[in-house]
């Protein structure tokens, strides 16, 4: 199989994030110096509109290959590359049977097959370590472009420790690029891990901070992102985010800060983004 071109301009990648990875979050990724973005999880029977002016990696998550062919056509000019996720360890995944609870691989077979007969992007699959990694790397190396590999199991979920050694196995075992996602959260690890893998992807470290980026990649900075650059995009744009996904992301901002906990409490109480951002103007000058 020829592969298309991967469209990353570095190898220092954003994780996809749900509730974190809003698209003036993503930007600001990429103004600091990011490779490539991700969505967070999107289904593909979603009616909403989705906002790709950044052209991202889109994450899909389903249990089933429905709808994904028309989700694909509607919104395949508009990215730059499509995910599948094998990898969410949360409640709600259980409950519905997607993410790494999906593990039946025919269907995920089915689904990866009909991403891969429905676009000429580069496809990729984000797996953990599990009893099927090895089985989803084989399917992989039939439909993928590259694949990503977090080594926790579903059972740490986000905690505990990555396993290194077991990604490492992943990646002498595959013939596609691998990008390795878990634990990152400087550059120097991130060029440790680079001297095996192929790209490495910043999660939790990038939250509130799309400065790591910056860092990652050596970009000089003329001024450091804050959470006013955040809004003031939204604005700029015309987003439009429900106010509690903004009160997350200003909380998210306080990573880092002198007395973030103080801070935290009583950004909790705000009720308006004008409350929010004047509260941000009165730290940061």
């Amino acid at each position: 199989m020829k592969h298309p071109k991967l469209p990353f301009k570095n190898k220092y990648l954003l994780a996809p994030m749900e509730e974190v990875n809003d698209i003036a979050f993503r930007l600001l990724c990429l103004k600091a110096g990011a490779g490539g973005v991700w969505t967070g999880m999107i289904h593909p029977q979603m009616q909403k509109e989705i906002d790709l002016d950044d052209k991202p990696a889109l994450q899909l998550f389903c249990t089933t290959p429905k709808s994904v062919a028309e989700f694909i056509k509607k919104y395949d000019k508009k990215v730059s590359l499509w995910d599948f996720n094998l990898g969410c360890p949360a409640k709600n995944a259980r409950r519905h049977g997607f993410g790494s609870y999906l593990t039946d691989l025919e269907k995920i077979e089915e689904i990866l097959k009909t991403i891969r007969e429905n676009t000429k992007k580069p496809v990729s699959v984000k797996f953990r370590k599990n009893e099927i990694s090895f089985d989803i790397l084989r399917l992989a190396e039939k439909y993928c472009d590259i694949i990503c590999i977090h080594p926790r199991t579903q059972k740490q979920g986000y905690s505990g420790k990555a396993d290194v050694e077991f990604a490492k196995e992943i990646k002498k075992l595959s013939k596609l690029p691998v990008i390795y996602s878990g634990d990152i959260v400087n550059k120097k690890q991130a060029d440790e891990l680079l001297k095996i893998f192929d790209y490495v992807m910043i999660g939790r470290g990038a939250i509130g901070n799309p400065n790591i980026f910056y860092e990652m990649t050596n970009k000089k900075i003329k001024n450091k992102i804050n959470f006013i650059d955040y809004l003031n995009l939204i604005e700029k744009k015309k987003y439009k985010f429900p106010f509690r996904h903004i009160l997350v992301q200003a909380l998210n901002f306080t990573k880092g800060m002198n007395d973030a906990g103080k801070m935290r409490a009583k950004i909790s109480r705000m009720k308006s983004m004008g409350e929010i951002k004047d509260f941000y103007r009165t730290i940061q000058h």
